[in-house]
Formats: structure tokens, sequence, C-alpha cells
């Protein structure tokens, strides 16, 4: 069968591998229907997430269909229909108990003080392979697969392996409640879903800030207020937008990849800017901050700290920030002083899948919220190669990527 896997920083390809087999009681075999590129897989052939272990098939996002089950498994058949979780969880130990499943003592095979264990990530979460395959084993399964009503199609429910619980853990990371004004760090796929989860769960203002315009025009579209950082300074631009009193709440969903403003009253000086490039050397110390070939692919972002300090800087003192952008252990660099001075709570992690998913299930079968409109792309999955590509270059219009099983 083929998949994508990880060859090495700047390295991936479209292998011809063989197919999964249970290994495990607790297994399943699921055939994917639909896959898709999420930035947190860039993190790993950038270098920015490390280290990786060669020859790990990447992606943690799939809807498919069983077809085996070990022994252990009881609730699902062949047959069923299920979206599977990027995180894996045992569904028994203390933590899945609480519905902190993110956090499943059991999962990763590194032991319980290892932290998250998901699909096709570097060796301190698993590694497991992931999910941009034909064929893909799934761990855990009774707890890391949900079963799918059938008006909700293969599609929606792509969105519904991550990206849609992700956003909404953000938006309750940042503690959102009726009336809040929230200010959403990235209009990429992530920051979409946290956006709309923002004002799903009582927002009255949601401000997104980014430096892509068909980002911001996504934005827009869902009755954001939009703020491009490299026409105006957005620290400046949401204390006009709040009377001089800040965000209430908000939500870091760029992480460690984010890019610096290369113009406009933002844009860094000359020491911010040796700055910022320390810090890349920092946490991609075996990447290349100038990427590689003549494209600069693979480049890592060149501002890790960057929406970490703006962050702090607009939300209002006794404000909350929920950080569910990706960033690595080597990342170390935060306002901590700031952020204490201005008594906020920060709260931040991996999405709690299983708890956070079956709702949002029920709220796509309901027709209340249709997520496939932010599907900006629909790529075959043997052109997934050229769909990293274009998705790492920024390409405008590049939110999202669905691959289709053919």
């Amino acid at each position: 069968m083929r998949a994508v896997v990880w060859h090495g920083i700047g390295d991936i390809r479209l292998d011809e591998v063989p197919e999964p087999t249970i290994q495990d009681p607790h297994d399943a075999i699921v055939r994917v229907t639909k896959s898709a590129i999420c930035g947190t897989d860039l993190h790993f052939v950038r270098g920015t997430m490390a280290p990786m272990q060669e020859g790990t098939i990447l992606g943690h996002e799939a809807v498919g269909v069983v077809t085996e089950v070990g022994d252990a498994v009881r609730g699902f058949s062949p047959g069923d229909r299920v979206v599977i979780n990027s995180t894996i969880s045992c569904g028994a130990c203390r933590y899945c108990r609480m519905g902190q499943t993110a956090q499943c003592d059991v999962a990763n095979p590194n032991g319980p003080q290892a932290g998250t264990s998901f699909f096709g990530g570097p060796e301190s979460t698993g590694p497991v392979n992931g999910l941009q395959a034909e064929v893909v084993r799934v761990p855990w399964a009774q707890n890391t697969m949900h079963p799918l009503p059938d008006n909700v199609s293969d599609e929606q429910a792509i969105l519904l392996s991550d990206i849609f619980p992700t956003g909404w853990f953000g938006a309750e990371l940042a503690g959102v409640t009726r009336g809040d004004v929230v200010v959403v760090f990235g209009a990429g796929i992530v920051g979409q879903f946290a956006a709309a989860s923002a004002f799903k769960q009582g927002a009255g203002r949601v401000i997104v800030v980014d430096g892509e315009e068909t980002r911001l025009a996504a934005a827009l579209a869902q009755n954001c207020e939009v703020v491009d950082y490299n026409r105006e300074d957005p620290v400046q631009a949401v204390m006009d937008l709040t009377n001089g009193i800040g965000a209430d709440a908000v939500i870091d969903a760029v992480g460690v990849d984010a890019e610096r403003p290369k113009r406009g009253p933002a844009a860094v000086s000359d020491e911010q800017a040796a700055a910022f490039d320390a810090e890349v050397r920092q946490v991609a110390p075996d990447g290349r901050p100038e990427g590689f070939g003549d494209a600069q692919q693979w480049k890592p972002g060149d501002g890790p700290s960057q929406v970490a300090r703006w962050a702090v800087e607009v939300v209002a003192k006794y404000g909350r920030i929920g950080i569910i952008g990706v960033y690595g252990p080597t990342a170390e660099q935060y306002p901590i002083g700031q952020a204490m001075n201005k008594n906020l709570t920060i709260r931040m992690g991996n999405c709690d899948h299983h708890s956070v998913t079956p709702p949002l299930i029920d709220m796509v079968a309901a027709g209340q919220f249709d997520p496939t409109a932010l599907i900006t792309e629909h790529e075959s999955f043997g052109s997934a190669i050229d769909a990293y590509a274009a998705f790492d270059r920024r390409e405008p219009g590049w939110v999202k990527v669905e691959l289709e099983a053919n």
C-alpha cells in the first residue's frame, strides 16, 4: 500500500509499505477513505518538532471503514464508518476517566510521563505510524475511534478528526464566555475553527490576526473582525478596537512556526530579528533557516515566540490565554514576567479528542454547523507530496488540504 513516509528533515516520500496488521487485541484496522494535511505535520518536515524516527508514516487525521478488529475491541465491527481521533487513549486510566484523554497514562509506548501519544509524530509520542496511508492500524481502537452517523459525510468527518475539536478545545482553554471579546492569532484552519468555536461558546466579538489576505478573507466570511499584521501593528489595533482595554480571551493557534512581520509598523527591529534568529536555531537545531532548494521549501517560521509575545500584550489584565498552536520541548522563550504582572491565566496543551469530539459530531449531524466550507484544497492521495509542498509554501488560499483515497 502507499503511505506518506518521513525520511528526514526536508525529505518526505510517497512510499510503498506493507499493510498493517493487528498487533494487540485492542487494535483495529481501518481502510482510509479520506485523510488530510495539518500544519502540525509541517513541523516534523521543517525540523521544529524533533527528533523523528525515520520511516514513520505521517498524518493524524482520517476517516475510513473498519476492516478488522482485535479480540478486545467492543462496539466496533468490520464495515463500520469511523472517524479516528488524532490522539490515542486507552479509555480506562485515571486521566481518560476524567476526560483528559490527551494525557492517557497507557497509550504512549514511552510510558506515562511521556505525555500525549498521537499518530505520525516524533519519537516522544510513540512513535505510532500515522494516518496518511491507504490502510492504518488504530491502537486502543475502542477509545480512539468514533462511529459516524449516516448523515455526516466523510468530508465533514475529516474535520472532526482533529481540527474542529482542537479549535473548540482552544476556546475552552481560553475560558470563552458570553459577551467576551476574543482575539485569535492565526487564520489557518485551526484558527478558523477556533474563531467559529469562540462564537459558538458565546463570544460577542472575535478578532482574527494573520498576515495572509486569503486567510483573513475566510475569517471575515465568518463575521470576524480582521487585522493584517503586515499592514498595522496588531497590538495597537486590538487596543484601538477594545477602547484600550484589551481582549478578554486570546487563542494562540499558530505556535512555534510563527512568522514575524516583514513590513508595516509591526516590522521588527534588527535587534529583535537577531533574537528571533537565535530562537530558530534553538527550536530547530537540525533544520535549515533558509529552507531546502531554490523555493526555500520546509523553512521553519522565523518568529518562534512572536505570537506568544503578542498574546500577552493584547489580553486585558486578568485575561485568559489558550494555547493550541504547537510548541516543541526546545521552545523556551515566553514573556512570563509580563504575564505575571497582568495576573493572566494561561492554559495550553493537546486536545482531549475523545471527550471533546462526540458533541461536535452531534452538532454537525444536526445541521448546526457545516465545517466543509473551510476545506480549500481537494487533492488525490497520489499527489500528497506536491500538496505538502504547496501547503508548506503558504500559498494563497491554501487553508486546509483534504486527501482523498484513489
